[in-house]
């Protein structure tokens, strides 16, 4: 896999996946391991609802090869409720736990909440400059008025990535634009959907390919101008995330491994 764009999922623990993606038997305690064979990154959704144990950080970081990578998402006691202010102790806390992955670590994600409006600009322009300098991060907003030159210039001051996200609440156009004007020297890229309406996380069950052509179309490019790209689909984009992997692998020109590849007992370490 190119290292330059790394692909993924957000999350990986779902038991929908037997059998269209994890082989028939597989257990949940080997979901991750067996995730890690066809994909080199994943967003990690549960650090958004509490600071992982140690424990369990380190189960994560053991049960993936060399040169995987972890996404991790802010905790919301941040994001969302300090609304990221007074928050300087819990920062410090998720910082340690996420440097227990080493190498694995990938970057972190601000996921700011649909109310998070720009009059709190004050409040994430005193952020910024605490965040660790030696961790990749990015930024996800859910308001358009975010998206303006001041914001671009204010996050490339604090080499934050500018989250890119296909969703309903900014246009694709808009973010497809913002990939020629990186922030940070690492690229941040989620594919969510119009909408949560999908279930049924077994199959694919809206054709995506339009999208994700234009988002291949862009990719390369984005990948110059930075170190790493790295881009997670959601169920809900098109209602099986692996399958949207495999079809932006493809379009990308990057090999994939097939479903059927992955029952095979294969040396991670």
């Amino acid at each position: 896999m190119s290292a330059a764009i790394r692909l993924g999922a957000q999350g990986w623990n779902y038991d929908a996946w037997v059998g269209p993606f994890y082989p028939t038997g597989t257990r949940s305690a080997d979901y991750l391991t067996t995730y890690a064979r066809a994909f080199d990154t994943v967003e990690v959704d549960s650090t958004f609802y509490a600071i992982p144990p140690a424990k369990t950080v380190k189960g994560w970081r053991d049960r993936v090869p060399a040169g995987f990578r972890f996404a991790l998402k802010l905790p919301q006691e941040i994001t969302h409720e300090n609304r990221l202010r007074n928050s300087a102790d819990q920062l410090a806390l998720f910082a340690e736990r996420a440097r227990l992955l080493g190498d694995k670590l990938g970057p972190i994600l601000i996921q700011m909440g649909p109310d998070f409006a720009p009059v709190e600009l004050p409040a994430l322009a005193s952020f910024l400059p605490t965040l660790p300098h030696d961790l990749d991060f990015a930024i996800e907003f859910r308001q358009r008025g975010w998206i303006h030159d001041g914001i671009i210039a204010l996050l490339a001051e604090h080499r934050v990535a500018l989250a890119l996200t296909d969703a309903r609440w900014i246009p694709r156009k808009s973010m497809l634009a913002l990939a020629e004007r990186p922030t940070s020297d690492v690229a941040y890229v989620r594919w969510m959907g119009p909408n949560r309406d999908l279930v049924d996380y077994s199959r694919i069950q809206v054709d995506r390919s339009r999208e994700l052509s234009s988002w291949a179309a862009v990719l390369p490019a984005l990948a110059k101008r930075v170190r790493t790209v790295y881009g997670y689909v959601n169920n809900h984009f098109a209602g099986h995330s692996p399958a949207s992997l495999r079809e932006l692998q493809r379009l990308l020109g990057q090999p994939s491994v097939p479903p059927e590849d992955l029952g095979e007992q294969m040396n991670l370490f």
